[in-house]
């Protein structure tokens, strides 16, 4: 990826800029707008820059003064009180002697020692008014000349060339500053935009096969870089699943064969098998017979499941779901196996309502879920030689089917192997049919409770 292209490129750049424009804006701004605050007298006839240019002009007026006949510095002083009523001016000469002040009310003695004049130049500093002491003269020879101001004068609002007055650059820097937050802002806006954009097409899937919908990458940064990603890895899960579908098929179609043509000569074995049987002339034969009849008997089961575990995995399996008497069809599935536990000395414990119970489901489904695990009971749990079954109705109504047995749990496991695929065969039934079943295992028995999944009603 060029840099020119990355995010992270882009951003340094907008910092550069605004680090380089910031002393840029400041100096501009300074210069077009920023004029120095003028101290304006009352009746607005004049104005100075400050206290400071005011002690600047009164000393330049006393040196073009040194040597000006008397009546010059009488009237350039005169000149200065009338063109600012609110000054003061007074002229001493070197001997102490007043020789004018304006305006003739202002009250200065006549004659100054040096110590008067030493406490007027102390008491008129950094007071207010505002005072300028300047000798007249190369060495003061001709005495000296003192001016008072208010400091009012120099407290007056500043005046700017524009109106925004001397923190007009301030306001400024604040500007570049905010239109650089504003640029930052939206660069990340668009940035996050996009980012949910993903994010929404991530998490909201619409294309067939519950797959989100690829993304059209529009720029080539990071974020298009991740969209791409986003693409790539789509196609190949898409690519994936077909392949998946392609391979189930497969496989259901070949398992759907290998079940026909695996039942064709196994129904012929078990006639063969039954001949056998009548013809054996000895007790040792009748029972190979029978024990032949009775292992194509389980291979004629593990096939009918491998079948309907493949149907039901595809949802092809016939479903015709009805109001059903649980209790009765308990009753009738329990008498079905009363003589196979019978023979093989379980204990046998039913409980069920005289009541009707009734539940929206399958009987037929219902039947082989209930021989599964009947199935089960007698395969891994016969050292408990018991097997209780009980149908229950709690205080909302609502009825729960429990199947117990006293073997060693199901942690323990038993002599007997097999695929399990009786177990998955009910689970997708009992899913299907909108209940659920949870186990109670330990070294004393298992447990299987079958009751409505409220959640999926």
């Amino acid at each position: 990826m060029k840099k020119r292209h990355s995010l992270l490129w882009k951003y340094l750049l907008l910092i550069a800029v605004a680090v380089l424009l910031l002393p840029v804006a400041f100096t501009t701004i300074t210069i077009l707008f920023y004029e120095p605050s003028r101290g304006v007298l009352p009746d607005g006839k004049g104005d100075f820059l400050s206290a400071l240019d005011v002690e600047a002009l009164w000393h330049e007026e006393a040196r073009s003064l040194e040597a000006a006949p008397q009546a010059d510095v009488a009237a350039s002083l005169e000149r200065w009180q009338a063109e600012y009523p609110d000054s003061t001016v007074v002229w001493v000469d070197a001997e102490g002697r007043r020789v004018m002040q304006a305006p003739d009310t202002a009250g200065y003695p006549a004659s100054w020692t040096r110590a008067e004049t030493i406490r007027f130049m102390k008491d008129g500093y950094d007071a207010d008014p505002f005072t300028v002491v300047a000798q007249l003269g190369t060495e003061g020879e001709r005495g000296f000349l003192a001016l008072t101001v208010p400091r009012r004068v120099f407290e007056s609002e500043p005046v700017n060339r524009y109106g925004l007055g001397e923190y007009s650059a301030i306001v400024g820097t604040f500007l570049v500053l905010a239109l650089f937050m504003a640029v930052s802002a939206m660069f990340f806006y668009r940035v996050r935009g996009r980012l949910l954009r993903l994010r929404d097409a991530m998490t909201s899937p619409s294309a067939p096969g519950g797959l989100p919908e690829p993304v059209a990458p529009k720029l080539e940064d990071e974020v298009g870089q991740l969209e791409r990603a986003f693409n790539d890895m789509l196609a190949e899960l898409t690519h994936s699943r077909e392949r998946e579908r392609e391979e189930e098929a497969l496989r259901r179609e070949l398992i759907a064969s290998l079940s026909h043509d695996l039942r064709t000569p196994l129904t012929a074995i078990r006639g063969h098998a039954y001949r056998l049987a009548q013809e054996a002339s000895t007790e040792a034969g009748r029972e190979s017979a029978a024990l032949i009849d009775r292992r194509i008997g389980q291979m004629d089961r593990l096939i009918d499941n491998l079948l309907s575990y493949t149907l039901l995995s595809a949802g092809k399996y016939p479903f015709h779901p009805k109001p059903t008497d649980v209790a009765r069809l308990v009753r009738t599935s329990c008498a079905g196996w009363y003589a196979t536990f019978e023979r093989e000395g379980f204990e046998i414990d039913v409980e069920l309502p005289e009541e009707a119970v009734v539940w929206e489901i399958d009987p037929g489904w219902m039947e082989r879920v209930l021989d599964n695990l009947f199935q089960n009971v007698l395969r891994h749990a016969k050292e408990g030689r018991y097997v209780g079954v009980r149908l229950s109705v709690d205080g909302r109504g609502e009825a729960r089917i429990a199947i117990a047995d006293r073997g060693g749990g199901m942690e323990r496991g038993s002599g007997e192997k097999g695929a399990g695929i009786g177990l998955s065969i009910a689970e997708l039934m009992l899913r299907e049919m909108r209940l659920r079943w949870t186990f109670e295992s330990g070294p004393s028995g298992t447990t299987v409770t079958i009751d409505r999944n409220l959640n999926e009603s």
